[in-house]
């Protein structure tokens, strides 16, 4: 028997009965298919039910076997259940009719198939808007393409495509983006998490070893990404995240609510509202020099979380020039730099007195992580 819990999503409109009497036992399992009822079914002697009378009987034996094909345009409703019985489809029947056309005057339904034919999109990012837009699952569209989709739905879709071709990020248009195994909440208040950024948590995580109970501060938190991680991975330590923008904070303080993580945020500029000394000192700062053309593609995200306005080195200055003065001993500091800014940023480390320094670099052989050791 059909499964009812497909039947009820939301976004599915009931079965509507189909005026002819021709239809039969067809009609009779629209409705109970509808209803959930599992009552036998009176018999129909009118050879028009077809294929509405097949999935009928099928319907009451529990057979599974495919039906044979019913050209009678009378079949209507049961010639629809019978190929969404076969199909495992649960999408909304249209009138008696015909299958796949309205009510008279109604326009034709759109499928999910029509939707990101159309979209003017890369396969995959159609298929993610429509899933996010349809509350579902990519695979869901990928089983159903022929599954009929709602005008407020379809309207919808469309919008974000819209705003995807004009070069808004996939990760503003679906409202997240995964970091390190969890999804985190972005909007245009915040920088997208990189994937590059994980190598800077995987340092800080070994830094970590042999620490009980560290204390940790993640300067310039943005959507709290990094420092949510490190308080989810070491769930012995203490941590403290630091951001100036308000808007910021406030979905840092989202994400970590949804993500059960221990951190104190704190407004204010680098380390001026935090009281230190700490273990780890991490951070992400904005480090893309202001006549960098890579810029020019990264229109949409906060352009103070990307760039000092100046050489792209101001802010890593600050942050190495009083790291000695936050840190404990056989404390470390990691913050992430720019591809060709590495031996700039080993030099800073040095000039601020520290004497162990390395560069990590990413998974495309880029300088990307500045360590340096107090002792």
């Amino acid at each position: 028997m059909t499964d009812r819990s497909l039947v009820d999503q939301p976004e599915l409109a009931a079965l509507t009965p189909g005026p002819s009497p021709a239809s039969g036992r067809g009609e009779q399992v629209a409705t109970r298919w509808e209803s959930g009822a599992t009552s036998p079914l009176s018999p129909d002697p009118s050879p028009a039910s077809g294929r509405g009378e097949q999935v009928a009987a099928r319907w009451e034996s529990g057979a599974t076997s495919a039906l044979s094909p019913d050209p009678s345009p009378a079949s209507a409703r049961g010639e629809q259940v019978a190929t969404r019985w076969e199909s495992g489809d649960t999408s909304p029947l249209s009138h008696a009719s015909g299958r796949g056309a309205g009510a008279e005057g109604d326009p034709p339904e759109i499928t999910v198939a029509d939707l990101i034919a159309s979209s003017g999109l890369l396969t995959s990012e159609a298929r993610s808007l429509l899933a996010f837009v349809l509350g579902g699952t990519r695979e869901a569209l990928i089983a159903q393409p022929q599954r009929p989709v709602g005008a407020k739905y379809a309207a919808h879709f469309r919008e974000l495509c819209q705003r995807r071709a004009a070069g808004e990020p996939m990760a503003y248009l679906l409202g997240e983006r995964e970091f390190y195994g969890r999804r985190f909440r972005v909007n245009g208040s915040v920088l997208i998490p990189r994937p590059e950024t994980e190598l800077l948590v995987e340092a800080a995580l070994r830094e970590l070893e042999g620490f009980g109970g560290p204390r940790v501060i993640d300067l310039g938190t943005g959507s709290g990404c990094i420092g949510i991680t490190l308080a989810l991975e070491r769930m012995d330590a203490r941590v403290c995240a630091t951001e100036v923008s308000e808007a910021a904070l406030k979905l840092a303080r989202i994400n970590a609510d949804e993500l059960g993580a221990q951190v104190e945020f704190l407004r204010g500029h680098w380390y001026e509202p935090a009281r230190g000394p700490f273990d780890l000192i991490v951070s992400n700062p904005p480090y893309i020099a202001a006549g960098d053309p890579h810029l020019a593609h990264l229109g949409c995200e906060p352009r103070d979380a990307l760039t000092d306005g100046g050489d792209g080195l101001s802010c890593l200055r600050a942050i190495i020039g009083q790291a000695q003065a936050h840190l404990a001993e056989h404390g470390t500091l990691l913050v992430e730099h720019g591809y060709d800014q590495g031996a700039a940023v080993r030099a800073l480390m040095r000039q601020s007195g520290f004497d162990s320094v390395a560069t990590l670099t990413d998974l495309a052989g880029l300088e990307r992580v500045c360590v340096a050791r107090r002792h």
